[in-house]
């Protein structure tokens, strides 16, 4: 790498940011972040920014508020130290399911979101999985927009694949189920889900056929795990014959990795470390996107094609 690039990370996800820098064969320099007594937060870059192609990593996830402030204050401090670019690594967007307007008198959070990382200073961002494709336009900086699917295709070929349906838990999932069952060269199918709150949801039937199959169930992150429980529930009445859960982002809130992991007919749950994964379990399997985020993040400072990452594999 250039001598010119500089990579910060918040508190959000240290191990994710120290395991890119590895691969890119840079530091992680180090970030001060401090608390006043009136709460707020002080943060401080601790290596020279100036003209320098700065990367600050940091998803959001839980707290998403502090989170999302440290990062804010973290491109303000890098742009009022003369950062030649501030490049926002943000492995999961939690507000990019704040995507539409679909009750009266709410905000479009992701929206938001969006406009006030760019007046604190991104000048790019470099995302993975987010929620819906709408969000990329949210932004009005480059995007370059990462996927999981070669991650968990290339764990999911160590099985014998002959008899497997990938099964997307929703419609809106759908396109991104079918790419990921071109990838294992296996038939896809879909849930029909309305989700009547965060945490209720009501399936109604099964797109496709699934009677006797191995299923892999694919969805983009995994919160209560409310949906994959109702899905479950309708693959049993199908008399599917195993079911392997895999998601990109593994946020398991309220006991949603234990509940999944006690079903029976569950032989596995894999996810990636886009967020920390704070519980475990003897189904869980954790990949690691630290390769790919970090040769993105290359391609970036070098002036590369990243959409060439998805040409191949």
């Amino acid at each position: 790498m250039r001598s010119d690039i500089a990579v910060f990370s918040g508190s959000a996800h240290p191990e994710l940011a120290e395991e890119i820098c590895r691969q890119l064969g840079v530091p992680l320099h180090p970030t001060r972040i401090s608390r006043f007594a009136n709460d707020c937060l002080e943060v401080q870059l601790q290596a020279n920014c100036r003209e320098r192609d700065v990367f600050l990593i940091q998803p959001l996830v839980p707290p998403v508020q502090e989170n999302l402030v440290e990062l804010l204050l973290m491109l303000d401090a890098a742009r009022g130290a003369s950062a030649g670019r501030l490049t926002v690594v943000m492995p999961h967007f939690a507000y990019a399911r704040s995507d539409k307007k679909d009750a009266p008198r709410i905000s479009i959070g992701a929206r938001l979101v969006a406009d006030l990382m760019v007046t604190a200073g991104a000048t790019r961002v470099l995302a993975m999985t987010l929620h819906s494709p709408q969000v990329h336009g949210f932004f009005s900086v480059p995007v370059d927009h990462l996927h999981a699917l070669r991650e968990l295709a290339a764990h999911f070929r160590q099985y014998d694949l002959s008899n497997t349906v990938v099964v997307s838990p929703d419609l809106g999932n759908a396109k991104e189920a079918a790419r990921f069952a071109r990838l294992l060269g296996v038939p896809v199918a879909a849930g029909a889900k309305e989700r009547l709150s965060d945490d209720k949801v009501q399936m109604s039937a099964i797109i496709g056929d699934v009677a006797d199959r191995d299923v892999i169930v694919l969805d983009d992150e995994i919160a209560r795990g409310t949906t994959v429980l109702e899905l479950l529930d309708l693959l049993r009445k199908q008399n599917v014959r195993s079911v392997r859960v895999a998601c990109t982002h593994g946020l398991f809130a309220d006991g949603a990795l234990d509940r999944i992991g006690a079903e029976p007919d569950v032989l596995e749950i894999v996810c990636t470390n886009t967020v920390p994964v704070l519980h475990r379990s003897p189904k869980l399997r954790v990949l690691s996107v630290a390769p790919a985020l970090a040769e993105a993040m290359r391609r970036i400072h070098w002036g590369e094609s990243v959409s060439a990452l998805f040409d191949a594999r």
